[in-house]
């Protein structure tokens, strides 16, 4: 052990990613690969506490854009050609009484997709670069109140907090949430009746209160709870109280693990935790689903394209 050559943690995940992701993702792999290899880039999602009205056209005279808006319009463009064709076909197939049903139905659709209630993507705004543009968005500045103007962070990070559908005055609950880019989301919506932010590292939650500090005025922080509980006891602390229950899973960060040898999961003193992740995750996976109300919505995430930590554990 003492004499065997040091193999970087990075060059083992890339080995473990290029054996098991270019199975799973096929030709698809290559590109993927290469996206991970990249420079990260970031989304600056606007902060709505702010006095900060001048930065959507500051941003955007650097050519970045709100991918949520963008996304949202692009969807109901499909679904306007979605609900069209089906009414084209219902004229020819069916009777008006179906015709009337079937296009209700198309509407209902359209106005309750999750990932763009109206409640949740008109308040949440992320600014990105296109798509091959690497510009680095400046630092954040407060506004008189000391509250930051944005917050940089990956913006696929959004993706589960617009997937879990907030309604006002929603009890939610964010059960590993440090640190903190998905709380701050959360609150952003302007919607949350109570958010319960959990995560089982202090130090790590230290790391959210500073957010929530920076970010949220008073009046909206005495809103929020934060807990340091191990997240798989959780149903023992508050079982059955919320509307909605955020579960983003520790996992095996395949970006950082292909980039960064800090504090990264795929070192040869880490392999036992490694390869006990998905049991930790379908954990607390039963957890969050445990703190959630009857007829509660649950949503999983990870930061990792790996089916054994995605699809698995819901399985």
């Amino acid at each position: 052990a003492a004499t065997a050559p040091r193999i970087a943690s990075t060059r083992l995940a890339l080995h473990h990613f290029d054996t098991s992701y270019s199975l799973h993702l096929g030709a698809l792999w290559p590109s993927v690969r290469a996206g991970l290899l990249c420079e990260q880039k970031y989304g600056a999602l606007l902060n709505n506490f702010a006095a900060a009205d001048h930065i959507p056209q500051e941003l955007e005279l650097l050519n970045a854009t709100d991918f949520i808006s963008e996304a949202s319009q692009k969807a109901q463009q499909w679904q306007r050609v979605g609900a069209a064709g089906e009414a084209a076909r219902g004229c020819q197939e069916g009777s008006d009484e179906g015709r009337t049903v079937m296009q209700a139905e198309i509407m209902t659709q359209a106005e309750t997709s999750p990932l763009f209630s109206a409640s949740i993507s008109s308040k949440i705004k992320c600014y990105t670069f296109p798509r091959g543009d690497i510009t680095r968005f400046r630092p954040a500045r407060p506004d008189a109140l000391g509250l930051l103007d944005y917050y940089l962070m990956d913006a696929a990070s959004l993706l589960p907090v617009l997937a879990l559908n907030m309604q006002p005055d929603d009890f939610v609950l964010d059960l590993c949430a440090a640190p903190g880019g998905k709380s701050l989301a959360l609150l952003q919506t302007g919607i949350c009746g109570h958010l319960a932010a959990n995560d089982v590292s202090v130090s790590r939650t230290k790391r959210l209160y500073q957010i929530l500090h920076s970010y949220v005025p008073k009046e909206v922080r005495d809103t929020v709870s934060v807990t340091s509980y191990d997240g798989r006891d959780w149903d023992q602390v508050k079982g059955g109280t919320f509307h909605k229950v955020l579960v983003d899973v520790p996992c095996t960060t395949d970006r950082h693990s292909a980039m960064e040898e800090d504090n990264n999961i795929f070192h040869k003193r880490r392999t036992k935790e490694r390869q006990m992740l998905p049991m930790l995750q379908l954990q607390l996976l039963m957890a969050g689903i445990l703190a959630a109300k009857p007829g509660g919505e649950v949503v999983y995430s990870t930061c990792s394209l790996s089916p054994l930590q995605n699809e698995c554990v819901v399985e």
